[in-house]
C-alpha cells in the first residue's frame, strides 16, 4: 500500500493508511539456517504428536541434542502457525464478529461428492523462510478441489480458493473448517451463506474432526515438500502443483479400494452443479 515513489511522503502517507511508520520501515530479518532446520523438526513433530505444546517439544528436542528453551520453541510455534491441540478454559469467550459454528459431520454418513467439504491451512518450508497452504478437500472422495499459497496468515487467499472451488464445482452441502481466525472471521463466514451452504467447526483441540484433512497434509509433506529445499515460492508451487496433480489422478488410496480421488469424485458425480 505504501507507494515510496509517490509525491506523496512516507509519513503522510501512514497517516492516511493509519498505520505506524515503522511498518512502512521495516525489512524483515533473514531466517538463519539453524533456526530453519529447527522450524522444519519442530513441523515433523507437530505432525507426529498434534497434542504436543512447547514444553514437550523441548523436551523432545533436547532429547536429540539441540539446547533450546520452552520460549524459543512457542516463539517459532506461533511464527508457523503451530498450536497443540488440547482443549483451553473459557472456550464460550470469543469476539461478537466471529461465531463460533457447531461440529455438523458427528454421525454423519458422508459417501457422495460435494456433500461435506473441508480446508485447513499449513505450513510449508522453504530454504529461507516459509509460505502458507490452504486446501479445500472434497471429503467424500479426498479430491483436493483448490489450494493457495501465501506468505502471510491473512483471510484473502483462503476466500480466493473457496470462490474457485465453488465457481468451479458448485457449493456443497455442508464446509467443515476449524475455529482458526481466518474461518471464524465475518468475510469467510458471509462467503459460505452466501451461497447457502452449511458451516461446520471441529470443536476445540479435537484434530480428528478433519482428520482428512490432517492425513493430506502428512502425505503432501512426506511424499513432496520434506523431499525438496525449495528456495523460492515460484518452486513451492510448481513441486505442489506437480504433487497434486498425481494426488488427485494417479495416486491410489487403500480408503477408496486403490482408486484415485478424481476416480470417485467422476464415478460418484452425476451431475455438476453450477454455482448459484
Amino acid at each position: 500500500m505504501i507507494d515510496r515513489t509517490h509525491a506523496l511522503p512516507v509519513v503522510r502517507q501512514c497517516q492516511l493508511l493509519g498505520v505506524a511508520r515503522s511498518t512502512a520501515y521495516y525489512r524483515p530479518t533473514p531466517v538463519s539456517e539453524p533456526v530453519r532446520a529447527l522450524m522444519r523438526r519442530i513441523d515433523e513433530l507437530h505432525l507426529q504428536y498434534p497434542f504436543a505444546g512447547a514444553r514437550m517439544l523441548r523436551d523432545r528436542l533436547r532429547q536429540e541434542g539441540l539446547a533450546i528453551g520452552r520460549r524459543q520453541v512457542a516463539t517459532l510455534m506461533r511464527r508457523m502457525g503451530l498450536e497443540a491441540l488440547y482443549r483451553k478454559p473459557h472456550l464460550s469467550r470469543r469476539h461478537p464478529a466471529h461465531r463460533i459454528y457447531p461440529y455438523l459431520l458427528c454421525g454423519l454418513t458422508i459417501i457422495r461428492p460435494n456433500h461435506v467439504w473441508a480446508a485447513d491451512i499449513t505450513y510449508i518450508p522453504m530454504s529461507r523462510g516459509f509460505v502458507s497452504l490452504f486446501a479445500v478437500l472434497d471429503w467424500a472422495s479426498r479430491r483436493v478441489l483448490t489450494w493457495r499459497l501465501s506468505d502471510t496468515l491473512t483471510t484473502d487467499f483462503c476466500l480466493d480458493a473457496v470462490q474457485e472451488a465453488v465457481g468451479r464445482y458448485g457449493p456443497p452441502e455442508i464446509f467443515n473448517t476449524d475455529q482458526g481466525s481466518q474461518f471464524t472471521s465475518q468475510e469467510f463466514t458471509g462467503l459460505l451463506t452466501h451461497h447457502g451452504i452449511q458451516i461446520s467447526m471441529d470443536g476445540t483441540g479435537c484434530w480428528r474432526d478433519n482428520v482428512f484433512v490432517e492425513r493430506l497434509w502428512k502425505s503432501i509433506k512426506y511424499e513432496e515438500v520434506y523431499l525438496h529445499a525449495y528456495e523460492t515460492v515460484s518452486a513451492v508451487h510448481q513441486g505442489l502443483e506437480r504433487y497434486l496433480t498425481f494426488y488427485n489422478q494417479q495416486r491410489p488410496h487403500r480408503a477408496l479400494d486403490g482408486k484415485t480421488p478424481d476416480q470417485v469424485y467422476s464415478d460418484h458425480l452425476p451431475t455438476r452443479r453450477t454455482a448459484a
